[in-house]
């Protein structure tokens, strides 16, 4: 069975860090997605950090809930390098992607400067004493892990690691600090959910990850 206790302190985790193995460098040129809601209690804007939290179902979020009341809490942004691992990760509770309901938007941006992520697809999690089980398993767990890997590498911008519903293609989870200024002044795409021109791309990956889409 795959591992996943509780994260070691944080200077063992700093010891277990191999800089040229265990860091991935995303390129400005890289394109990266989010899909975001504009309306509801809670509405977003493409280029807002969320630092509610830590939420259920995110899984790398740096918030930690024992804070005092009066201290800063970390922000946190999950991006993908695609669209179908955007739609996977973000409805996957239901498998039904609502194009109306909060005004869902997609955003594909290049980020302003070079990101520095740990990678966990690699060995740095079996390393660290953890496993793969850092991209799956219980959220309690690994947002546990967050706060430890931010303690031992601040410098970091996030973590590099496998969609569990995309068949492990790569998604990013981008902190503030230091990530604030890793995004651009503008996206290159900035559209809501039901903007006619995404009719045909998101019947396809719908189709691809059988789920439900309307609106």
């Amino acid at each position: 069975m795959a591992r996943l206790p509780s994260p070691p302190s944080a200077d063992e985790l700093a010891r277990a860090l191999r800089p040229s193995e265990d860091i991935v460098a995303v390129h400005p040129a890289t394109r990266l997605v989010r899909i975001f809601t504009a309306l509801g209690n809670h509405p977003q804007k493409w280029n807002q950090f969320r630092y509610a939290g830590p939420l259920p179902h995110g899984r790398f979020d740096p918030q930690d809930d024992d804070a005092p009341v009066d201290q800063t809490q970390p922000g946190v942004l999950y991006f993908a390098l695609s669209v179908r691992t955007s739609l996977a990760e973000v409805f996957q509770t239901t498998s039904t992607v609502d194009r109306t309901t909060r005004s869902p938007h997609l955003v594909v941006l290049r980020p302003a400067r070079t990101l520095r992520l740990l990678d966990l697809t690699g060995l740095w999690p079996t390393r660290a004493g953890a496993s793969q089980e850092i991209s799956s398993g219980p959220k309690r767990m690994t947002q546990r892990w967050t706060r430890v890997i931010r303690q031992a590498h601040p410098e970091l911008d996030g973590v590099w690691y496998r969609s569990s519903m995309d068949s492990g293609d790569p998604a990013i989870a981008l902190w503030e600090p230091p990530g604030g200024d890793a995004l651009p002044p503008s996206p290159d795409v900035l559209l809501p959910l039901n903007h006619p021109g995404l009719d045909l791309p998101l019947a396809r990956v719908c189709a691809e990850l059988n789920y439900v889409l309307v609106g």
